[in-house]
């Protein structure tokens, strides 16, 4: 009797796994980083299967911001992480309404045997989770104990431990659904929502906060100026977690901002008291306090009730006492100022560049350049300068026969220069009858 019962309810429920699924996910909103998947089923809908069974040739849908993740007997098996329908394939679950026919209803006839061996229930578990891959912003932190942190002034020569309090918001993403799931959530009903984490994220947070701090007060940053670095202190945080998040959850801190840092009084105080006696060790700064505190004593003394007598007297006999006066002290920052005037480097006047060549100027043999026609140091002519002739391959020659291809320069109307001074005319084969520059009669004897 209880085979039949199996039998009957192995076919009834092949039967009404049958009709494909269309499995989606509602908007998921800041506070539910994943949601399973559902069946969509109206009114006027037939559709009355298995709620983890998943019909081949069914449709799963994924929205932005969001990544499905179809899990199969407690593994997962595929990701859809692109906006869009997903057409879902398996054997597991087979359909009439997908693939061939004939083998359809062969595996159709399996699945029933298989059910059977299970009282009548299907043989495998298939699910659709979907995980929120948006920014999760606005979480929250805040320091209950102080946090130690190195304030490094070089200037003065500074280095001490204070501490510190903080708050402020950062902001995560999940990078790595398949992580997240498998370590995190797991297999859940419902919706996963993000409490859940939010202490555990937040006391990491705030134990990785103290290394992250150390790199930054490494660059030399004062309290007073964390919060305009706060690009540097995600930076540092990801690096601090990146084993813990990262590689172990599939998170990633996207943003992290600072409200507001402060320190106990009487740490700020420190801080100032020592950063106000460095000041000090400048003598010029020493001298004008010290002028300034005369200053103010004269002005006390002046206004002494035992008469401003007695007054200067007091300041003259503290004076006499011994310590340093205001015009030492401007006499030693004089001589600190010729000292490192004396050490600064001295910067060598730029050699003058070298003046240009004039245009139309020639250098003689014995090395004079001159302009006119004859050299101005011996007397010797202006050396004469052979025309250039083009050849048909495009070379630019001076003799009579081509440098490139050995042609000889072409045969036309004769070109002339005066032979004397060298001067040839803007159309050498219509020169002058006298040479403008020397006089000399243009004859044969010019002709180049």
């Amino acid at each position: 009797m209880g085979l039949i019962k199996a039998a009957i309810n192995a076919v009834s429920g092949n039967l009404a796994d049958q009709y494909k699924e269309y499995i989606y996910c509602d908007a998921l909103s800041a506070d539910v980083l994943a949601a399973k998947g559902h069946k969509r089923v109206g009114n006027k809908g037939t559709n009355k299967g298995d709620d983890n069974v998943i019909t081949d040739g069914s449709a799963i849908s994924v929205n932005e911001g969001q990544c499905a993740l179809i899990v199969v007997d407690g593994k997962v098996s595929e990701v859809a992480a692109e906006a869009g329908v997903f057409e879902f394939k398996s054997d597991l679950s087979p359909s009439v309404f997908s693939g061939n026919l004939g083998d359809s209803l062969l595996n159709s006839l399996k699945d029933i045997g298989a059910r059977i061996s299970y009282g009548g229930q299907a043989a495998h578990d298939q699910r659709v989770y979907y995980i929120n891959t948006k920014e999760i912003m606005d979480n929250r932190f805040g320091t209950v104990n102080p946090i130690p942190f190195r304030v490094l002034d070089r200037n003065i020569g500074l280095d001490v431990d204070v501490s510190v309090r903080c708050n402020g918001t950062y902001s995560y993403r999940i990078t790595n659904p398949v992580l997240f799931y498998t370590n995190v959530c797991g297999n859940f009903s419902g919706t996963y929502s993000r409490s859940s984490l939010d202490s555990t994220l937040k006391s990491e947070i705030l134990s990785a906060l103290q290394p992250a701090l150390g790199k930054i007060s490494d660059m030399g940053v004062r309290p007073s100026n964390l919060t305009s670095h706060t690009l540097e202190i995600c930076d540092a945080l990801n690096e601090v977690l990146s084993k813990r998040w990262g590689d172990t959850r599939g998170m990633h801190i996207e943003n992290f901002n600072l409200n507001s840092v402060t320190l106990p009084k009487e740490d700020q105080d420190m801080i100032t008291d020592l950063q106000r006696k460095a000041v000090m060790r400048d003598p010029g700064m020493a001298a004008a306090t010290l002028v300034e505190a005369q200053s103010e004593a004269m002005k006390t003394a002046a206004g002494n009730s035992g008469g401003a007598m007695m007054g200067f007297m007091g300041m003259n006999m503290a004076q006499m006492q011994g310590g340093m006066n205001a015009q030492s002290l401007f006499q030693m920052n004089a001589m600190q100022q010729q000292q490192m005037a004396a050490q600064a480097p001295v910067q060598q006047p730029a050699a003058p560049a070298p003046a240009a060549p004039v245009a139309g100027s020639w250098k003689c043999s014995c090395g004079t350049d001159n302009t006119s026609k004859f050299c101005q140091q011996c007397g010797s002519p202006r050396p004469a300068e052979a025309s250039f002739w083009s050849c048909s391959c495009g070379a630019q020659n001076k003799g009579k026969f081509c440098q490139e291809c050995g042609a000889p320069k072409p045969a036309g109307a004769p070109m002339f220069k005066c032979d004397k001074c060298g001067w040839e005319p803007d159309d050498p084969t219509k020169p002058p009858k006298f040479c403008p520059e020397c006089g000399d009669v243009f004859d044969a004897n010019d002709i180049v």
